[in-house]
């Protein structure tokens, strides 16, 4: 079963590119040239993973993204894609209005440009910490529900 990956950017050359190459890696990538199509596409389907550009029709749209896709039942892994990181020895993973850009928003930051090696071994290395992630939670569900049985 391929992995799935929704990649957003309106840029379509960075949309194209990152989608060939990791089609070329066995993902199955389906893409969105905006932020209103990234949210109609996670209503209709399911992804592993959901990776955005930041700076698309808003400052904003790719946290409105990654938001969003974080409050799917099926629990992506994120990340956000930049070509303009935040810079400054006083950077400690927050936007300029204080949001944190990873954590609670986002599982990671991926600069562009970004190297076809340093890409795939940033989507697999979230992919599995956010099946592992998955994993557990589902382990903790089954011992409450198990201690809840023999509770009561």
């Amino acid at each position: 079963m391929k992995r799935r990956i929704l990649l957003v950017d309106d840029d379509l050359a960075v949309l194209l590119t990152l989608k060939a190459v990791l089609e070329l890696h066995g993902f199955e990538v389906e893409t969105a040239g905006s932020s209103a199509e990234a949210f109609a596409r996670m209503k209709s389907s399911v992804y592993q993973m959901v990776i955005s550009d930041l700076r698309m029709e808003t400052e904003e749209a790719g946290l409105e993204v990654i938001r969003t896709a974080r409050c799917q039942a099926y629990d992506p892994a994120t990340a956000l894609l930049t070509a303009y990181p935040p810079s400054g020895e006083h950077w400690d993973g927050k936007h300029r209005n204080g949001e944190d850009w990873t954590g609670e928003n986002s599982d990671s930051l991926l600069i562009k440009p970004l190297g076809t090696g340093d890409l795939l071994r940033q989507v697999e290395a979230l992919l599995i910490r956010q099946a592992d992630k998955q994993l557990r939670q589902r382990n903790s569900a089954s011992k409450a529900q198990e201690t809840n049985r023999h509770a009561g």
